[in-house]
């Protein structure tokens, strides 16, 4: 066993050993954790992220509830350190399967073991990629003018991430912290949500006339992507823009990058880039560019309305335009730029918006 490995395992079991001296002190098993919700995210200034605030929420054998939680995760911790111990690896929906097996401790959705993971994550100041824990392959690529070398079961291979490859691109790895970078002529990044936007992108070449590094998001983008752009806009010193359908759970996806989740608020200084800039669609690209649009749902509409009490959401820019698109009662799709044709995104749309905002 590595000394990585090592490391984690005792952490893991430290929590464990806490529950028997709590036992032993004749108190009731509990653990501490942060609350994750919005109201309890509180900004970095240093890291310039959010991240967890003060307060805690404790789980406690003193309930039935919480007696099967800490049940659980016991029975968790058990299986990861075998896990740890030889050498394997397993994904999230692997273990949310393995715990059919565990009477008791059976999880009964994945939500419910993905979760526990995350609480693990928390108490050990670790990331679940440390436990042997990933998720399924999520196909998330990466398309522009980098060399990479990668750590693979066989040694290591260095790819170009232009040349080296198809159409498709590079296909983020789980760990990236496993990927060294080793050259680039890239002048920025740019994340984008929907293939069909992406597809547009490298059909235009849109890689190779402005340097760009063309990241898939596939939707709301994997960990191992968000670390990805973390350490390009870190290490490489490229600024990086997002560019999304304009719609809630959109600018979701824009928060998660720029500013990390709610969900995993204790993993924002590994994952967020504080400096990404949002490109759009925007609410008044809506009325800017008269786009085709859809009415906003009722949920829709209730996103929205959560938005605008969200701190990550706080400043004018987002208020303004958030404000806008209930007023409009609208929402947009990247792909309703091709009103003004197939190549407006690429020679239009992008370089302009780019372009405000001092990228190109």
């Amino acid at each position: 066993m590595i000394e990585k490995d090592k490391q984690t395992q005792r952490k893991l079991l430290d929590l464990i050993e806490e529950f028997y001296t709590q036992l032993e002190n004749e108190e009731v098993p509990a653990l501490q954790l942060p609350t994750r919700t919005k109201a309890n995210i509180a900004y970095d200034d240093e890291a310039e992220v959010w991240v967890y605030g003060d307060r805690e929420s404790t789980r406690s054998a003193k309930t039935t509830r919480g007696a099967y939680q800490l049940l659980k995760t016991s029975y968790v911790v058990d299986f990861l350190n075998t896990q740890l111990k030889q050498a394997k690896s397993s994904t999230l929906r692997e273990l949310y399967y393995i715990s059919e097996n565990w009477d008791l401790a059976k999880f009964g959705e994945q939500q419910e073991s993905d979760r526990l993971i995350e609480d693990l994550e928390i108490v050990s100041a670790l990331q679940r990629e440390d436990f042997h824990i990933r998720p399924e392959e999520d196909g998330a690529s990466i398309l522009g003018p980098i060399r990479v070398r990668e750590q693979t079961r066989r040694g290591t291979k260095t790819i170009h991430c232009q040349d080296d490859v198809g159409e498709a691109g590079y296909q983020i790895p789980c760990n990236v912290d496993s990927l060294e970078f080793l050259e680039h002529n890239a002048k920025f990044v740019i994340a984008i949500e929907t293939g069909g936007m992406r597809d547009r992108l490298v059909e235009n070449e849109f890689d190779e006339r402005f340097n760009a590094i063309v990241v898939h998001l596939k939707g709301q983008p994997a960990r191992s992507t968000r670390r990805l752009m973390k350490r390009m806009s870190e290490e490489l010193k490229l600024p990086v823009a997002v560019f999304t359908d304009g719609d809630p759970w959109s600018y979701r996806i824009f928060a998660s990058v720029a500013y990390g989740s709610i969900k995993s608020a204790h993993l924002s200084e590994y994952m967020a880039t504080p400096g990404a800039m949002f490109v759009g669609i925007r609410p008044s690209d809506i009325v800017n560019y008269e786009l085709p649009t859809d009415k906003l749902t009722d949920q829709d509409i209730r996103a929205l309305h959560s938005l605008l009490s969200d701190p990550r959401f706080e400043t004018d820019f987002w208020q303004s335009e958030i404000s806008l698109q209930l007023e409009l009662n609208k929402k947009a799709e990247q792909q309703s730029l091709a009103k003004y044709g197939l190549d407006f995104v690429t020679d239009t749309y992008l370089p302009e918006r780019l372009a405000e905002m001092g990228m190109i």
